[in-house]
């Protein structure tokens, strides 16, 4: 009994863990409930199932960020039926993620997929991400449905989809949780998605499996956030919708730790010595601590370091 319990504390505090760094695992058999949140007008957000959704009503269709976990597809098809009658027309993944492109699968063959093209690479080989158990990932979808839902189009630095209030600014700005990461704007809305380089208000998942970075996330973010003009209004891979300059700081977290970091190696300290030595700064107050995402990333700089 006592070695059941115990095991069932590791399992739920692994699923904890999953679920606050940023890459969260197919749930067992039950209801799929969308939940909507009005962003802007003709702007929502999805959520439930994986990462958040971002769905845009357009003027002739439905643009869709993220797609969700297995599954959940044709349950993101429902809830646009009850927002609109006007077709899906075009999905952009942020990045490769199970939780973010597996309902591509569920949707209209028509449908035009958009990447970043690291992330089309990526999405090929579908990749167990860093620090993810392999029993966390679930099924290839892509695998089983002879590739349907591969991005169809992709992009390198910048792609602009449509015009006037229908604009659709995409930007990649360098590795980060993976390296791949799109930024996705709706300028006439001052919206931005970023996807899962912007997950929640906590330590990020460094995705070395998928080419994801510590050594450059906080770069990453800046760049974003100097180069990306007249946006407000940010919907995280994960979380509540938060402000610009909530991703402004989270970029300097993200320097902030990398420099907490150089200084521990440069100390000596081996990975765990670190971890055990982290403290959350008092200037983040209100983020999440998650002691063993901190390790994983302390140890994915240190191998990034030693390089």
């Amino acid at each position: 009994m006592t070695r059941s319990i115990a095991l069932g504390v590791l399992l739920a505090v692994g699923a904890l863990s999953l679920a606050v760094s940023g890459y969260q695992s197919p749930s067992p058999a039950g209801p799929k409930v969308v939940e909507v949140e009005n962003v802007k007008p003709n702007l929502f957000m999805l959520k439930g199932g994986g990462g958040n959704t971002a769905v845009f009503v357009g003027t002739s269709g439905v643009v869709v960020v993220d797609t969700k976990l297995p599954g959940w597809g044709q349950p993101i098809l429902d809830k646009i039926k009850e927002l609109t009658p006007k077709p899906v027309t075009t999905i952009i993944n942020t990045h490769t993620h199970g939780d973010h492109v597996s309902g591509n699968v569920e949707f209209p063959a028509t449908v035009d997929i958009v990447t970043q093209e690291n992330t089309k690479t990526n999405m090929e080989k579908m990749a167990l991400p860093t620090g993810v158990p392999a029993s966390a990932l679930g099924p290839n979808v892509f695998a089983t449905s002879g590739g349907k839902g591969m991005p169809k189009r992709t992009f390198k630095d910048t792609l602009t989809l449509d015009q006037g209030p229908d604009r659709i600014d995409l930007f990649y700005f360098g590795r980060g949780h993976t390296n791949g990461d799109a930024f996705v704007v709706f300028p006439a809305l001052r919206v931005l998605h970023a996807g899962d380089i912007f997950a929640r208000k906590g330590p990020p998942l460094l995705d070395a499996n998928n080419g994801g970075s510590g050594v450059l996330i906080g770069d990453t973010l800046a760049k974003a956030a100097a180069g990306i003009k007249g946006v407000d209004t940010v919907i995280t891979g994960h979380s509540t919708v938060m402000t610009w300059a909530d991703l402004e700081e989270y970029a300097r977290f993200n320097k902030d730790f990398l420099a907490w970091v150089r200084s521990e190696m440069a100390a000596g300290k081996t990975v765990d010595a670190a971890a055990a030595e982290y403290k959350l700064p008092e200037s983040y107050a209100g983020y999440a601590n998650n002691p063993d995402r901190v390790k994983l990333n302390i140890g994915v700089i240190y191998d990034e370091l030693k390089k």
